[in-house]
Formats: structure tokens, sequence, C-alpha cells
């Protein structure tokens, strides 16, 4: 199943903006460590040149994070999009679930990446990760990056209606991703209440590596990156 009405839609926040944006969501729906809190100051400084609509659901997130508060904040993480399957990053993961179909999906957006020019280390991180096509557009390849976060427009939908269910501190990001993208409508909204009423599909039968549930694949170890908005960060470097 595609979700394909929003293809043509054009981004509505102009490029700057538009990929501080994303380069701001995909460092805040990573791991959150001590490298993010050395970040925090240079963040505000990013989010406040953006528009309201990306800048205050930014900057709640970033008010609720201190020192004091990484260690819940990390558990926190884990037990949202590491175990929760209502709330998983990988994109073809919530659409598709434990399906075959899934292991379509996947090659689609590595060779997506392949067609951008972009390297994909896929033994660090699957080419579905939000992050890491976030980093895509904001670094590398706009285009590409729009034409995967709005085929998979549903998929953020029900990933954000989770972290609220949660009441989760990532809300305000998801939100602040939201305003850049085309809202759902018509079939889309069917789609997504089917969704969010049975939850991803599951198979268990002759699955591929590429079809696995995000949960049983073990985190890497966080790895510092270059500076928000500095030199390109390889896409599919450590995160």
């Amino acid at each position: 199943m595609r979700w394909l009405r929003h293809r043509d839609a054009a981004p509505t926040v102009d490029d700057a903006a538009l990929a501080a944006t994303w380069q701001v969501v995909s460092l805040l729906l990573d791991y959150p460590d001590t490298v993010l809190l050395e970040r925090i100051p240079m963040l505000r400084e990013v989010v406040a040149a953006l528009a309201s609509a990306q800048r205050d659901p930014l900057l709640e997130y970033l008010d609720g994070v201190a020192p004091e508060t990484l260690g819940d904040l990390q558990r926190e993480y884990v037990d949202t999009f590491d175990v929760t399957r209502r709330c998983s990053l990988h994109l073809t993961y919530v659409t598709h679930g434990d399906t075959r179909r899934r292991g379509v999906a996947l090659v689609e957006f590595k060779q997506a990446f392949r067609r951008a020019g972009a390297v994909l280390d896929t033994d660090v991180e699957l080419p579905d990760h939000l992050c890491v096509v976030l980093e895509l557009g904001a670094l590398h390849d706009r285009d590409t990056a729009w034409d995967l976060l709005t085929r998979h427009r549903v998929a953020i939908e029900v990933l954000r209606a989770g972290l609220v269910r949660r009441r989760s501190p990532w809300s305000p990001v998801l939100e602040a991703l939201r305003s850049t993208l085309p809202t759902l409508e018509g079939d889309d909204e069917a789609a997504l209440l089917k969704l969010l009423a049975q939850g991803p599909p599951q198979e268990d039968v002759g699955l591929d590596s590429y079809a696995l549930d995000p949960r049983i694949n073990p985190r890497p170890e966080p790895v510092d990156t270059t500076a928000l908005l500095g030199p390109t960060i390889p896409v599919g470097a450590p995160r």
C-alpha cells in the first residue's frame, strides 16, 4: 500500500529553514547523550531563527533537556522508540510491519539513496530510519528526501499519534517536522485510521534481513558527528 497524493506538493518552507528544521529534528530524534547537551546552545541559536511553527515546538523540547534529566530521557527513548511498535522511527515498519513487503520497500529506499549519490552503510542503520532520511534532505538531496517523506506521510502521522498517546517529550519535535510537510486528506486519512486501529501488520515467516523488526537490531554506540550545519555529515555514518 502506498500513499502518493502528496508527491506533487511542494514545500511551503524556504530551503534554508527547511534544511535547518530537518537537521535539528534529525538530531533531536536520535538517542540523547552528552553530545546533545553540548549542542543545546547551538541548537537554540538555529531554532531561534525559524518561523514560529517550527521554532516553538523545538524550543519546547529543548527547554526540557538538562544534564540531570539525561538518564531518564535515555531510558524513555529506548522504551518509546525501540520497544513500542507504534512509535518506530523506521518508516516502512509502520506501514509494512514484519512482512515480506517491507523488504521490497527497503530496497526502494536504498535505490533512492543510490540515485541521489548518497553512500549509506546499512550495517549501521536501515535506509528508512526517519533521522537518516531527514539528514539526507538537510545536507545532501532535499528532493529525494521530500519524495520519501511524502510517500510515507501516513507513517509519520502514526508515529506522531503514538507519541501523543504516550505524552512523550518528543511529541513537539514531530510537530515541528509535520509543519514542514503537506497535510493528510481523503484516502490518506482513512488509511491512517486503519493503521491506528490495527497497528503495523505482522508476518513471521520468510523474512529477510531487511524485514526485521527494528527492535531486535542492536543500537550502535552513540558517536559524535560534525557540527550542525557545518561540513556534510555522511549519510549512514554511525549515529
